[in-house]
């Protein structure tokens, strides 16, 4: 009989955004434990799952602080998987893209996902957990062409999905999977009010990228590893 996640821990970073609500709300359903960082002192009110018993919320944590994530993975109990959703999106022209703006993203998607994964593996190493760890490229950190316009963005993608490739093949004899997602537009409510008169039919629906990564999180996946999976919807 296939296991299953009832009762394991998982962290799932960015996990009070559109995304990570989706996903939060799969992995519960499935029984999972979730541990949720938040960079602020309380969680969003759009959070629907707050006060619910297997979700344990941890508030002030900046996941490019070494530091803090250390620390906050060390207080989660018998780690299995680590999510990895926090991120960022930034457009404009390269010879507008400011030393600084060029860092923001390299910090937000790229030093964030490794900060991560480093303390997930850490745990999962000192335990002897053939855990699983999921991180959220881009369409455009795969595709680089589609990176014009907005190349601080796509590098910092494109390092996600590099790191998951390699910690992929480093962990193999371990049995830790390591994976990654690469959407392209995911249908949330910013991303219709910002763009009002696309077509949402060709974006990926929440749900959609969510049963793909609690797919990947779980112990239902045994073999897929260094894998990135293309969510393109229609688009």
């Amino acid at each position: 009989m296939t296991e299953t996640l009832k009762g394991r821990h998982i962290v799932v970073t960015g996990g009070t955004g559109a995304l990570g609500g989706a996903v939060v709300g799969r992995l519960l359903e499935q029984g999972a434990i979730c541990h949720v960082p938040n960079a602020h002192a309380a969680a969003p009110q759009h959070f629907p799952f707050a006060a619910h018993e297997n979700v344990m919320l941890a508030h002030n944590v900046d996941l490019s602080d070494s530091a803090k994530v250390e620390a906050f993975y060390a207080q989660v109990p018998a780690l299995w998987g680590s999510v990895h959703l926090a991120g960022g999106f930034a457009a404009a022209p390269v010879e507008k893209i400011e030393s600084a703006s060029f860092a923001e993203m390299m910090d937000t998607n790229a030093r964030t996902t490794f900060l991560c994964s480093r303390a997930a593996i850490r745990s999962m190493l000192e335990s002897g957990t053939a855990g699983r760890i999921v991180n959220v490229t881009a369409r455009a950190g795969l595709d680089l062409r589609r990176g014009a316009g907005m190349v601080a963005y796509a590098a910092s993608k494109a390092a996600v999905a590099a790191m998951t490739v390699a910690m992929a093949e480093e962990l193999k004899a371990e049995g830790i999977l390591v994976n990654a997602v690469a959407p392209s537009t995911l249908d949330t409510p910013a991303n219709r009010a910002d763009m009002p008169d696309a077509d949402f039919t060709r974006w990926v629906s929440l749900e959609a990228a969510a049963e793909a990564i609690a797919y990947l999180a779980s112990p239902a996946n045994q073999a897929m590893s260094g894998t990135l999976v293309p969510l393109y919807g229609r688009a």
